[in-house]
């Protein structure tokens, strides 16, 4: 699951302790925190209990950490060097490969069939197996947030990218086939957060203005749903994720509300259900609305909040995530200030959400006392901007086996992947020596260089 916009991205974030970054993985088991100091991996699969499963400070200031589902294998990208990605199996702390670019990166999204690699202006479509360079998408517009989103579904491996930095239109990419597969018109102001349900079927938007949220189908690119985040005043969306099975949405902003949207269609006429008052005054709104203005008729058919968290503090960036933790549906929100806050979802009637946990993703009780005890910091400025072009071979030929990596989590360990079409049979990521036994650079392009554990 994309949360995927955690990243601030270099600039530089302030000093202390602070992380640069959080991220949920795939399927929101897992949360990755860049700091100054290096990263940390936690699971998330228990309320009261947030276990730190690695952290490494052999790389300072990072500022992108994505980790593959429950697997070793984890991304990361420091300011130091913020053109090169590197690639580890943190379990064996070895580094499975790196790979340079001419400019600095701004988003990596994975799923089990591709890696992307995003700059401002071209986007980078790597297999994962051995991390061949298969499609490089070049004078993308202007992108100087990084953003994208990527199907966490390999079958559908649906890409997400801004088609225009003056309007919000979608350019969704087929990273399994490798070509273009629509232009959605989303908004009519630039994009702020996308996302894809985790069957790769669904795509939800938000613009610069974040007052309107759509959802859409894919790859049809129809209008499913459309959600109004209030009137009021403009907002930063920061994230935008659904539940696992589509049925909710949630978005955070830089204000201290958090909204979660309910996708469900409404009631045919032919129902048999008793109406309600409600119901009828629909009714009579979309008679009316044929005889409205656009903009007057679409602010009525427009779904407001099923439930809503009211964060403890607001202008701090954050992500948000829907997931199943001990058999609860549960909010999780991350803030740029190092904490994690769980909340409960009543999944029937909605209405405001119940805080029953808050973590501490860094520093000691005191430190943790001090940061607290202070004001909330303004967010880091936005990064420079930069033209993005090829990537730069970072050294000649090099022939090494790519490592593999274990997969920790599922109903089982070493779930098998099912098979599909790039896979000559299951993949199970348990297996060492099965994903994938393939040399690096096989065709000595040199753009990337793996080494040997």
């Amino acid at each position: 699951m994309e949360t995927e916009e955690g990243a601030d991205g270099p600039g530089g974030p302030g000093p202390g302790p602070g992380p640069c970054c959080v991220s949920f993985n795939q399927d929101s088991t897992s949360l990755a925190v860049g700091t100054n100091t290096g990263y940390k991996l936690f699971s998330v699969t228990s309320v009261d209990k947030l276990d730190c499963i690695h952290e490494s400070t052999e790389t300072p200031d990072v500022y992108i950490v994505e980790r593959l589902f429950s697997s070793s294998l984890v991304v990361v990208v420091s300011q130091s060097m913020p053109r090169r990605m590197n690639v580890y199996h943190f379990k064996k702390g070895t580094e499975i490969c790196n790979y340079s670019y001419s400019n600095n990166i701004l988003a990596v999204r994975l799923n089990r069939q591709r890696l992307v690699v995003c700059l401002e202006e071209s986007i980078y479509i790597h297999n994962i197996k051995d991390m061949k360079l298969l499609k490089t998408l070049l004078n993308t517009p202007s992108n100087p947030s990084g953003l994208c989103a990527l199907s966490i579904n390999h079958s559908n491996s649906f890409l997400a990218y801004p088609g225009s930095d003056t309007i919000g239109e979608i350019i969704v990419f087929d990273a399994n086939n490798l070509s273009t597969v629509t232009m959605i018109p989303a908004h009519d102001s630039p994009l702020a957060a996308i996302t894809f349900s985790a069957s790769g079927t669904k795509l939800a938007s938000a613009s610069e203005r974040g007052t309107v949220i759509r959802v859409f189908s894919i790859p049809e690119g129809l209008r499913l749903f459309e959600f109004r985040r209030g009137m009021k005043r403009y907002v930063n969306i920061s994230s935008l994720s659904f539940s696992p099975d589509a049925q909710f949405l949630c978005a955070s902003s830089n204000t201290e509300t958090v909204h979660i949207f309910k996708l469900e269609q409404h009631s045919p006429s032919g129902d048999e259900e008793a109406p309600s008052w409600s119901t009828y005054v629909g009714k009579m709104f979309t008679a009316a609305s044929s005889y409205l203005p656009a903009q007057v008729s679409g602010m009525m058919s427009q779904d407001r909040a099923f439930a809503t968290v009211r964060l403890q503090m607001a202008g701090q960036k954050n992500v948000c995530a829907l997931a199943i933790i001990q058999k609860l549906p549960r909010l999780l929100v991350a803030s740029s200030d190092g904490q994690l806050f769980i909340y409960n979802i009543d999944p029937q009637d909605g209405g405001e959400c119940t805080l029953v946990q808050k973590h501490r993703l860094f520093g000691s009780d005191k430190e943790w006392e001090e940061t607290e005890k202070s004001e909330l910091t303004e967010p880091p400025q936005a990064c420079q901007s930069y033209a993005a072009t090829v990537a730069i071979p970072t050294s000649g030929p090099v022939t090494a086996t790519l490592t593999g990596y274990s997969e920790d989590g599922g109903a089982k360990k070493g779930e098998v992947i099912p098979e599909h079409e790039f896979a000559a049979g299951p993949v199970c990521l348990d297996d060492e020596t099965e994903f994938p036994p393939i040399n690096w650079c096989r065709d000595g392009s040199g753009r990337g260089k793996g080494r040997r554990p």
